[in-house]
């Protein structure tokens, strides 16, 4: 075959593919076999292989990924993306059609109602059609460039149907039945579980690795576009779907508030069996010059409200209730539940909390029960259905010797939990080591809980210290290491070797010290030999600290064990030195209060830097209060921060205000 005709058979393969997978992945109606598919594929990718240098952006071999990234860069929105306010309940939508009424001097609004997407936020830029730039929301000023990313997600064309520039955004996110799959192949690697379906889009959209973000079946629903000449907003999308975007085909028109209301109880019956995760109903003038009439306030359009639903729940039958055991020996009771679907994953268990939530909400084994998750792994008993007991219901009642090594179990006088007093207590070692590798602590990403179980169970590991002694050699004997595997296991680990004091601190998981307290100690003591010999006086005047927590870590390190233990990391080579309290640096005497969502940092991250910087981040605003830095949804904090005069920042003004000095 001559040059001339391969190029062509390239371009009508092109052609081809990109319409075949409009057909599959937008329109979900597919006219050909996936063999039919993939071999076009295949042959495709042959002809480019042959003529490298014809190989463009946009062809559809280019979705798979390309090579890892060192960093995301970013990226200046041509147009702000701002967050919706939220109406929480019917009265909040009243006043909402109120104020648009009043507004616009008319009796009856035309909306257009949509379902709101429990996902992540993106940006597409199109330049004569086709997709140039991808990006995430960010604080709404600025996101990140994520084009390599958003190139593996089917459903966002790489060539429109026409030659047109245009940004248009959506919502991506990952299906109910996609999102267990990838749990239980993360769970089968020892891996952390995703708390929900939002997390695992936001995770995945943000791999530095686009090949990892091409293997998780990634969709979208687009919900806006930059279009001229057009009326309304649902005429907007039906444009965009004739572009070759998928938009949301339960969007409807709805002429007054009773319609929307109509549509929004519609919803909150049917939204269980939706095949993705819906939180509420996204409210928007149709018109499109009434939108421009109402405009904007500073974080939102006035023209538009998000209706928030409760968290879903569903009834089922306490079959059993068991006791686990945490890493300071918090026995905690769970519910053993008959399988029943909730949120789009088969419920199977329950927290119960403690044996005072027990009584307080009068549970026992037999119960039908409401259960709810709202946004983490396991789920909570919200209620018992009391008018559906039977009389055969049984009591539970909390052991008095610990389930997993039979030593005593102690409950301190004023204190909701039961704790087994057994130090060397199995379970509380695993927990203990599990805690020392999360990500806020010593971040040792390799080591899943999977890998703790079996090197505990094996006696390859008896502490959190052991794991700096382990070779290649002890985890290859591990079921499912392989020589890369092992090696990064044992690269993780002494990866942490010299993470910051604060995180050595917390993830020592001394009793009642969390991230912020932890930070707080890292600030005021040089070391850990420092700290461990603070006496309780001493760490009480350390402000935000009161006297249960500052007992607590005197008792902690008392304990010949935890001694020990900081012994055996110190002849390991972990850094155990903080630097005292700062004394200098651009943000001295600056305090910083968080509230919402961020795009460029988590909130630990976030505050860190604020502390490098020579300032100090709180959890609570007050009068003495600098800046509060507004995320996504900020909270009340954003409230409290108006009424005190206090100055707010969006992540973007705070990035270029540390960026300004954060220069190492």
């Amino acid at each position: 075959m001559s040059k001339e005709k391969d190029i062509k058979r390239i371009k009508e393969l092109r052609s081809l593919l990109h319409h075949h997978d409009y057909l599959y992945y937008v329109e979900d109606k597919p006219t050909i076999s996936d063999a039919d598919y993939d071999d076009r594929f295949r042959e495709l990718k042959s002809l480019e292989s042959k003529y490298p240098d014809l190989v463009t952006p946009d062809s559809p071999t280019q979705r798979v990924g390309g090579e890892p990234l060192k960093e995301f860069k970013p990226y200046q929105h041509k147009k702000p993306l701002l967050s919706l306010d939220n109406a929480m309940n019917l009265e909040e939508l009243d006043d909402f059609d109120r104020r648009v009424r009043e507004a616009l001097g008319e009796e009856k609004i035309e909306y257009a109602a949509e379902l709101k997407m429990d996902g992540l936020a993106v940006a597409l830029v199109y330049k004569k059609g086709h997709f140039a730039v991808g990006s995430t929301r960010g604080d709404g000023v600025r996101g990140e460039d994520i084009t390599q990313n958003l190139k593996t997600v089917k459903a966002i064309p790489l060539v429109l149907n026409e030659e047109i520039d245009l940004e248009v955004r959506g919502e991506t996110y990952l299906p109910y039945d996609d999102f267990l799959k990838l749990n239980e192949e993360r769970q089968e690697k020892g891996e952390a579980l995703f708390a929900n379906p939002r997390n695992a889009a936001a995770g995945s959209v943000r791999q530095l690795d686009p090949r990892i973000t091409a293997g998780r079946p990634l969709d979208i629903f687009l919900y806006y576009g930059e279009v001229p000449e057009m009326a309304t907003h649902l005429e907007t999308l039906k444009y965009l779907k004739k572009l070759g975007f998928k938009t949301n085909p339960n969007t409807r028109q709805c002429l007054g508030l009773s319609e929307v209301k109509e549509y929004i109880k519609e919803w909150e019956k049917k939204r269980e069996k939706l095949p993705y995760e819906i939180d509420g109903i996204v409210i928007k003038v149709n018109k499109l010059n009434d939108q421009k009439k109402l405009g904007f306030t500073a974080r939102a359009p006035r023209w538009a409200i998000a209706f928030k639903y409760p968290p879903m729940q569903a009834e089922t039958v306490i079959e059993n209730i068991e006791v686990q055991v945490g890493r300071t020996g918090a026995i905690t009771p769970v519910a053993h539940l008959k399988p029943v679907h909730l949120a789009g994953v088969v419920v199977k268990r329950a927290t119960l909390h403690n044996e005072d939530e027990i009584r307080r909400k009068e549970i026992k084994i037999g119960d039908h029960v409401k259960v709810q998750r709202a946004g983490e792994v396991i789920p909570e008993v919200v209620e018992v259905v009391k008018s559906k007991r039977s009389g055969y219901e049984k009591e539970f009642h909390m052991p008095t010797a610990c389930p997993v090594c039979g030593g005593k179990i102690y409950r301190p006088e004023g204190e909701a939990i039961a704790r087994c007093t057994n130090f060397a207590c199995p379970a509380q070692v695993k927990e203990r080591i599990r805690h020392f590798t999360t990500r806020e602590a010593m971040d040792i990403e390799h080591a899943g809980p999977a890998l703790i179980d079996q090197l505990v169970e094996k006696k390859l590991i008896a502490d959190a210290a052991d794991l700096y002694t382990l070779t290649k050699e002890d985890i290859l004997k591990l079921e499912r290491m392989g020589e890369k595997s092992a090696q990064n296991v044992i690269d993780s680990i002494q990866g942490s070797l010299s993470r910051p004091f604060d995180r050595l601190i917390y993830s020592l998981g001394i009793r009642l010290v969390g991230r912020r307290t932890a930070q707080l100690l890292a600030d005021h003591y040089f070391d850990l030999d420092e700290l461990a010999n603070a006496t309780a006086e001493e760490l009480g005047k350390i402000h935000e600290i009161g006297p249960k927590v500052a007992e607590g870590i005197v008792v902690f390190f008392k304990e010949k064990e935890n001694r020990h233990l900081i012994e055996k990391l110190v002849k390991a080579g972990v850094k155990v030195k903080g630097g005292g309290k700062r004394q200098t640096g651009p943000l001295k005497g600056k305090k910083f209060v968080f509230t919402g969502g961020m795009e460029h940092y988590t909130r630990p991250e976030a505050e860190e830097l604020v502390r490098q910087l020579g300032g100090s981040a709180s959890s609570a605003v007050s009068k003495e209060t600098d800046y509060v830095v507004a995320g996504t949804d900020p909270g009340s904090k954003y409230d409290k921060a108006k009424k005190f005069g206090v100055t707010i920042l969006t992540e973007g003004e705070f990035v270029a205000l540390t960026h300004r000095y954060d220069k190492s």
